[in-house]
């Protein structure tokens, strides 16, 4: 398959949002360049940007690589993914409302109700809870893959904790701080604003009785988490107390968090901890990472929890596969942007044929992330098929698969110059009183040539995503 290169394409020549840029690179030095790639690792370095990686011995934390050409869009290109992503965050939302509600997409049969009902990710606690302003997912990070000019599709949809937004700013901190007269000659729309944009949208939909400057705070499960570093990244950048489980507890009726003068009371908390570790009271008794009790005043109106527990059935992949159905059974409209074909595995048409063609396709787990638990057919060794194949008929629910497609690639700078690699996109999203989406997003990139694996876990990086104002 022969990949769309977003800067150089095959059929044609320099791509017009790369032109002025081109027109720059063309004046530098390849040893400053080089230089400026230790640059940047060394401001990663300092600033202590790195990630977690589970399951390997002596290596829990890595410096995120990162790569100093840009990938850029025209204004253009934007205008028509954010009106999709727009579209996509609003049928989210009213899916989630109806199917803890009145459930009707379920009585219609446009949704299969065993999806739901058997699903883990499906909270019964929730029936009937309305969160504050109705909003479940307050933050959205939409995974976006481009395979030709004006083709974009939607990977899957991150609704529960997205991660990576710490990453976007610093990216371009790090970019300007490196290479000041570019943004001087290439106009270039910013993203260095989205922790304000971010404490505005979850001000917003604080409860009714909230004080007129609500208090918000972040929960993190704490420093060995893979994010640590962006809880209290964001924490720190809103200006918002970052806490840990044992700092809050219920007190009359209300969330509040210890302090030097007592307790206080918590109006919004944007909570990093899985819907299973949330309340000890009401989901794993053996959690220590959540509050006791938390549920009960939830339940009551008297706070906000972004994203609201229950969400993770929109993570659901399989649930992603009848996107297009829901996004027309709320909006009305065809999905702007389209779905990736998919299989459910779960279905015995569909598992014979991702059984016959296992070398052909990528094989996810519907509650997968982070690039675990999944099979790149392609890559796989005959006896990595094998195993997996045994994984899809002992448990085929717990699975989907997808056309392994041609991604669309960008340069990165290597020791020979620029060399394609392939990308994918992760805006992230704001939703309260209305829908903010940041100019940009979180360019994942592939460093290994060749690989389809954008993952910072599984050997990716990140690059500066420049949205022009034009």
């Amino acid at each position: 398959m022969v990949a769309f290169d977003e800067m150089r394409p095959e059929s044609a020549g320099l791509r017009n949002p790369y032109s002025e840029y081109d027109n720059w690179l063309t004046e530098q030095d390849t040893a400053r360049l080089g230089q400026k790639m230790k640059d940047a690792e060394n401001v990663f370095r300092r600033t202590g940007i790195t990630f977690a990686v589970y399951g390997e011995q002596n290596a829990a934390e890595r410096l995120i690589p990162f790569d100093i050409v840009p990938r850029i869009l025209s204004g253009a290109e934007w205008r028509r993914l954010t009106q999709g992503i727009e579209q996509r965050v609003q049928a989210l939302n009213a899916f989630l409302e109806d199917i803890y509600h009145r459930q009707e997409i379920l009585r219609a049969g446009r949704v299969p109700r065993e999806l739901i009902a058997g699903n883990v990710a499906f909270l019964p606690e929730m029936i009937g809870v309305r969160p504050p302003a109705g909003v479940y997912t307050h933050i959205i990070g939409t995974d976006i893959v481009r395979t030709g000019e004006n083709e974009f599709y939607v990977l899957e949809d991150n609704a529960r904790t997205p991660s990576g937004v710490s990453y976007m700013i610093e990216n371009r901190e790090t970019m300007m701080q490196l290479f000041p007269e570019l943004f001087k000659r290439i106009k270039v729309r910013p993203v260095e604003n989205y922790p304000q944009l971010l404490r505005q949208s979850l001000a917003a939909v604080a409860p009714r009785s909230a004080d007129e400057q609500p208090t918000i705070a972040v929960l993190t499960p704490g420093s060995f988490n893979s994010a640590y570093f962006e809880h209290a990244f964001l924490a720190d950048h809103m200006g918002v107390e970052l806490v840990e489980g044992q700092d809050l507890r219920v007190v009359d009726g209300h969330v509040a968090m210890r302090t030097t003068e007592g307790y206080k009371r918590i109006d919004v908390l944007y909570r990093r901890v899985d819907d299973d570790f949330l309340d000890p009271l009401t989901f794993n008794p053996d959690s220590v990472l959540g509050v006791p009790g938390i549920m009960d005043v939830y339940r009551a109106g008297n706070i906000t929890i972004a994203n609201a527990p229950g969400t993770g059935i929109a993570d659901d992949k399989a649930i992603y596969s009848y996107m297009p159905e829901i996004v027309e059974f709320y909006t009305g409209r065809k999905a702007i942007l389209g779905n990736i074909p998919t299989w459910r595995c779960s279905e015995a048409d569909s598992l014979a044929y991702v059984l016959e063609h296992l070398g052909e396709l990528v094989v996810k787990e519907v509650h997968g992330s982070g690039g675990y638990g999944m099979l790149v057919g392609p890559a796989a060794t005959k006896k990595e098929r094998e195993a997996f194949a045994e994984k899809l008929r002992a448990r085929p629910g717990n699975y989907i698969a997808q056309p392994t497609l041609a991604l669309s690639t960008c340069p990165i700078l290597t020791d020979a110059g620029l060399a394609p690699r392939h990308v994918d996109l992760r805006p992230f999203v704001l939703v309260s009183d209305r829908i903010r989406i940041v100019p940009g997003g979180l360019t994942r990139v592939a460093l290994k040539p060749g690989s389809l694996v954008v993952n910072s876990s599984q050997g990716g990086g990140t690059k500066d995503t420049w949205v022009l104002d034009d």
